[in-house]
């Protein structure tokens, strides 16, 4: 499961896929009625959740790591369940644990393992809603097929990149995987039907960019196919020897290619059927489902119009900075935005537009994360071991994915982090812009946060793994805020910082625009130009994934100040006592939500009094 799925899923649908079925286990029973004795029985409780979704989810065994020893059988499955069976399975199990954990009693418990349940508690409530309220996986994601949501966008990454090869029952397991995609496709397609009927039907626009991404995976001849090309490429690497072009061949081409002709064939015929209008109240209950996403991405109970303020009194505070910083380097006429511009395309800002371009963009990238890596013990007493590699996005799914984004390591080493950049035109990318990407995407940003998290010895593994968007995403911005601190922007690159920012605030008023106050994706495109300066077309595709991961654009800035008002409030009270590497030492304890994170930041600001 990479960093893609965890943002479109949430902290709530991955509770689902930690915990739902657990109950069921006869192992598992024993442990919750003497689960009031303590932190060690409601720990023991928690571990046999994890592992319990360990074997219940091929796909997430394989991302950590786990999918060895005795769960070796794992890395040949897929969760092939009918979506509609696993959502009112994972419903019901999913309740049964809420009640197991709540009804550990507070007493006895330490402070520690009271967080811990509260956290995971908090989880498992928002999980509930998108199935028990609006019969969706959720609410973040309502349509089952877009142009960044499916097994036809997910699964071959994953196969490529989460599917590690290194003998030849990997690759074997490969093969056994490979066989089940077409099912994989069918259960959604069976699933986007069921929902149309209903309404959950992506825009057309979304619709078009998702045939069009489905027909690139379709073209080439089965030998062709990325899907084979993975397991052809890295079975030569590691000298593997078998028919392994053939084999991988025969099953796209008798299995796969005819599945991914029934899906677009679907989505053909219902494109004519689907809604007008670009936001969430072009949906039954689209207020409803709008409120649930902002709560569960931003985890505060912030209104639209109030998150739609905020962005503007953020919008006009950064660029005021902003505007004093181009008028320094010389870029004096025309709005913010318009300078903006003009530096994206000044001729020394663009890389190359060509391969080599690309592989020089990416060293510069790297050379990034070494540099700041030098950095992070004046600010970080613990920093993570895991690698980070940084790639391009899948030129087959780049038309519709984001513009960056990460995969955690695995938990047993196996397989290193990455931070995928989408490269399918250089000139999104210039060269002041790109510092603040890589502070974001990799150190102090996700990789940190994550790695820390991963590696900490504080918390239980079913918190390692839990996802609060805004923590996560506030963070990343706020890392971007301390790699200035640290010293890492030289000259014009400090604009791309705050360029980041006004981005992310942007995107507050664009969020709620789209799916409160019934703004068009060419309004919130024109929005997204003129006041960050980005081309047209990376704006665009932006707009298109706000339109369709509804509420998550909303997370960045909302926990970007959360983060910064807790070190604010934990300086003023520390004063010179104040000690940034213990103040970052809070990592370890886990991802949580903002409210949780603020009251925890007091509780250790008042221990050090």
């Amino acid at each position: 499961m990479d960093r893609r799925q965890f943002l479109s899923t949430s902290s709530a649908a991955l509770s689902l896929a930690f915990v739902s079925g657990a109950a069921s286990s006869p192992a598992l029973a024993v442990i919750q009625r003497g689960a009031g004795s303590g932190d060690a029985a409601l720990n023991a409780l928690f571990e046999k959740i994890f592992q319990d979704r360990v074997r219940r989810f091929p796909e997430l065994a394989t991302s950590l790591g786990l999918d060895k020893g005795a769960n070796a059988h794992l890395k040949s499955e897929f969760d092939v369940r009918p979506i509609a069976v696993a959502r009112g399975e994972d419903l019901a199990n999913l309740r049964a644990e809420l009640a197991a954990v709540q009804a550990v009693p507070e007493s006895g418990l330490s402070p520690a393992a009271v967080l811990n349940r509260d956290v995971i508690a908090y989880q498992m409530e928002t999980g509930i809603v998108p199935a028990a309220r609006f019969d969706i996986d959720s609410v973040q994601r309502p349509y089952p097929i877009f142009q960044q949501g499916g097994a036809y966008f997910s699964t071959p990454d994953f196969l490529n990149t989460a599917h590690t090869i290194e003998t030849a029952a990997d690759a074997e397991a490969y093969l056994a995987r490979l066989a089940l995609v077409g099912k994989l496709l069918d259960n959604d397609t069976e699933e986007q039907r069921a929902q149309a009927a209903r309404g959950f039907l992506a825009p057309a626009w979304s619709i078009d960019l998702t045939l069009g991404q489905m027909r690139k995976l379709r073209s080439p001849a089965a030998e062709a196919n990325t899907m084979v090309d993975s397991l052809v490429r890295r079975t030569a690497a590691k000298t593997i020897a078998g028919d392994w072009e053939a084999r991988a061949a025969r099953i796209v081409g008798d299995s796969i290619y005819p599945a991914l002709d029934r899906q677009i064939a679907l989505m053909e015929q219902l494109k004519p059927s689907s809604k007008p209008g670009d936001g969430a109240w072009r949906l039954s209950q689209g207020d409803a489902i709008y409120a649930a996403a902002l709560e569960q991405a931003t985890t505060t109970r912030f209104t639209p119009d109030e998150v739609h303020k905020m962005g503007l009194d953020q919008v006009a505070e950064i660029s005021g900075r902003l505007d004093v910083i181009l008028k320094e380097a010389g870029f004096t006429k025309g709005t913010v935005g318009e300078r903006l511009a003009a530096l994206n395309a000044s001729p020394d800002q663009l890389y190359p537009n060509t391969d080599a371009g690309r592989a020089d963009l990416i060293a510069g990238l790297n050379r990034g994360v070494k540099a700041m890596y030098a950095k992070l013990p004046n600010a970080f007493a613990t920093v993570p071991s895991a690698p980070l590699e940084i790639l391009r996005v899948p030129p087959e799914i780049q038309d519709g994915a984001s513009n960056g984004y990460y995969n955690r390591a695995s938990l047993d080493g196996s397989r290193p982090a990455i931070y995928f950049i989408n490269l399918k035109d250089v000139g999104d990318w210039p060269k002041y812009s790109l510092p603040a990407l890589t502070y974001h995407e990799g150190v102090p940003g996700h990789h940190l946060q994550i790695s820390l998290a991963q590696e900490s010895k504080d918390i239980p593994t079913l918190r390692k793994l839990g996802f609060f968007s805004a923590y996560s995403e506030g963070w990343a911005l706020y890392a971007e805020q301390l790699a200035d601190e640290l010293g890492g922007y030289t000259g014009i690159e400090k604009a791309g910082y705050l360029q980041s920012f006004l981005f992310r605030a942007a995107r507050l008023v664009v969020d709620t625009g789209l799916h409160s106050k019934r703004w068009s994706r060419e309004r919130a495109t024109d929005y997204m130009v003129a006041t960050t300066g980005f081309a047209r077309p990376r704006s665009q595709r932006e707009v298109e994934r706000y339109c369709t991961m509804i509420g998550q654009a909303c997370s960045y800035k909302v926990g970007h100040m959360a983060w910064t008002r807790a070190r604010e409030d934990a300086q003023k009270a520390l004063s010179a006592k104040f000690d940034l590497k213990r103040f970052h030492e809070v990592l370890k304890e886990g991802a949580m939500p903002l409210t949780m994170l603020e009251k925890r930041i007091k509780e250790r600001t008042a221990a050090e009094v």
